[in-house]
């Protein structure tokens, strides 16, 4: 049978209280036998996820390619991050702030799971597992709605955290998943106020604009990152070279893949034809501004646009700037808010550049590539927060919190 958005979110609603009150050991146990299990059926996956890569290889880049395809090595990771978020601290645990008022009543200020979380993502099946594990794992029912690229492979995924459920006579409605793949399915989950306490969007800029836009239901604003590394001019520059490849190349199709490159002007005629060498020998195609044409004739010309484009490719902008004051100026017009860094070891301007550079990450001497809920330690995420309310950066177990207060008198009355 199949459900409407409708009926879904109000069986989400309905099991809320069950996942909440389930203890700490039997959520970890579960996260534990999902791991298992989608190592057990790890072929099946595979089968389903080929069938989704040949109906969309004509339509998807290399990257995203890569991003989309599950083998034995990406199931194993996903197996492993399931594990790694059953190990970590329970969310819901206290101890919890508690005092009396002057009235002498008892406050205790609890933590509580949000309720239902809604997630709308495009080609990362991995999200699929991510998401319910970070659910589970807090206590949340969620309603998952992946993008048609990875139909397939989201349906197998579901199907077996759900039997999961079933095995261990909980209501598998604690993780849904919507195969409607319309932009009516969205449309529909955007403006459930009803039933959905929060809704997370995963995608390109433009898809996340929508949701923003059009949503009725709180929304969580993710991901889309027009990520810079600038290279002042106390930089290490074999170092500063590593950090900007790996941020580029290493996976370009994710959000905290490098897209911009800012150079001091004074070290620019040295090292922009090595970082460009090195670059173009990974297939990065290059555009800048006149200034870095003028060092580098294979420099393509940048267009506006570009300065404001995540691209998701192995494309790279460059610009010349004249001090630490020029690339925070620069940054802070053009950012998304995602991830920035600096490769320097002039302790003035880093400590300028974390002060004043308005992003949920910012890094000294290191790859962007860092910004990610496992790599911080928070076993999975639930997305990369660019907004600054409720949460902000990777977002772990603790975003899928949130507080109530618990009040205890004996009899006051307020004069």
């Amino acid at each position: 049978m199949v459900l409407s958005v409708q009926e879904m979110g109000q069986r989400a609603k309905n099991v809320t209280n069950q996942v909440a009150m389930l203890s700490l050991e039997k959520r970890n146990a579960l996260l534990q036998e999902m791991a298992q299990a989608l190592l057990n059926q790890q072929k099946d996956i595979i089968i389903a996820n080929q069938k989704d890569l040949s109906e969309h290889e004509q339509t998807l880049s290399g990257p995203m390619q890569k991003r989309l395809k599950l083998n034995a090595a990406a199931i194993q990771e996903i197996a492993n991050s399931l594990r790694a978020v059953a190990e970590l601290p329970d969310p819901l645990a206290g101890p919890y702030d508690e005092w009396r008022t002057h009235v002498d009543l008892k406050i205790i200020k609890k933590i509580v799971p949000l309720g239902v979380v809604a997630m709308v993502f495009e080609a990362r099946p991995n999200v699929t597992v991510d998401a319910a594990a970070l659910t589970l794992k807090s206590g949340n029912a969620v309603i998952l709605r992946g993008g048609k690229e990875a139909s397939h492979s989201n349906a197998i995924l579901a199907k077996i955290l759900r039997q999961v459920l079933t095995n261990n006579q909980l209501n598998p409605d604690i993780i849904q998943l919507i195969t409607d793949t319309s932009h009516e399915s969205v449309n529909t989950l955007l403006h459930m106020r009803a039933f959905i306490d929060v809704l997370i969007p995963r995608g390109s800029a433009k898809f996340i604009d929508f949701v923003v836009a059009n949503a009725t239901v709180p929304v969580i604003e993710t991901g889309a990152g027009n990520t810079h590394i600038f290279v002042d001019a106390s930089a290490d520059q074999e170092e500063a070279i590593r950090i900007i490849h790996n941020a580029k190349t290493q996976k370009p199709s994710v959000c905290n893949s490098a897209e911009k490159l800012l150079i001091h002007e004074s070290i620019a005629v040295e090292f922009l034809p090595k970082i460009g060498a090195k670059l173009m020998a990974s297939h990065v195609e290059l555009r800048g501004d006149e200034a870095s044409r003028q060092i580098e004739s294979r420099i393509l010309p940048a267009e506006d646009l570009d300065w404001d484009t995540e691209y998701n490719d192995l494309i790279m902008s460059i610009k010349i700037v004249a001090d630490t004051d020029a690339a925070i100026d620069w940054i802070n017009t053009h950012t998304t808010h995602h991830s920035e860094t600096i490769i320097s070891e002039t302790t003035e301007n880093v400590v300028k550049f974390m002060n004043d550079v308005d992003a949920a990450v910012v890094y000294q001497n290191a790859s962007s590539r860092f910004t990610d809920g496992f790599e911080f330690g928070f076993g999975a995420e639930i997305g990369i927060s660019t907004q600054k309310l409720h949460a902000r950066g990777p977002m772990g177990l603790p975003a899928l919190t949130t507080i109530k207060y618990e009040v205890f008198g004996d009899g006051q009355i307020r004069s």
